[in-house]
């Protein structure tokens, strides 16, 4: 059944997307006894240019979240444990069963996001990538501004 959109898209929208996506790959993570944050953390760590420290792959995970310190760097030391990450001087990688967990999580969740993206009109997905993309920004742009705003406490 396809819905037709007959409202302009709004942040409701966004985050109910958001979150029904987000629901079908937790779906599949919890399988394999990992969180969305945790994922999000061991990608950055596979897709890395070069190797990353702990607190850079804290920054980045907390810059692709907007989570909490202690949250992203209790995803690192939970991938720690299970080794899928490992300490390599100052450095976090991934190991084998790190990279294998991710490429059977693709795998698994391909048929699935291939089902929700079936039959969208590529001119659709341009559109919407671009509104994606540029609300992401502002919205980031907002948050560094309210964020430079609250004292430290």
């Amino acid at each position: 059944m396809t819905t037709t959109v007959t409202t302009a898209a709004d942040s409701r929208m966004l985050g109910l997307a958001h979150y029904a996506a987000r629901g079908l790959l937790e779906h599949v993570l919890a399988r394999h006894g990992v969180t969305f944050p945790q994922q999000i953390a061991l990608r950055a760590a596979v897709t890395a240019d070069a190797p990353r420290t702990p607190d850079e792959l804290a920054a980045q995970v907390r810059a692709t979240l907007k989570a909490d310190p202690a949250d992203t760097l209790a995803a690192l030391d939970a991938l720690r444990a299970r080794d899928l990450l490992v300490a390599d001087g100052p450095h976090l990688l991934p190991t084998e069963a790190g990279r294998a967990l991710l490429t059977t999580v693709a795998s698994e969740t391909a048929p699935l996001t291939a089902r929700v993206w079936a039959d969208i009109p590529a001119e659709d997905l341009a559109a919407a990538g671009r509104v994606l993309t540029l609300v992401t920004e502002r919205a980031d742009r907002e948050l560094a501004a309210l964020e430079a705003a609250t004292p430290e406490g």
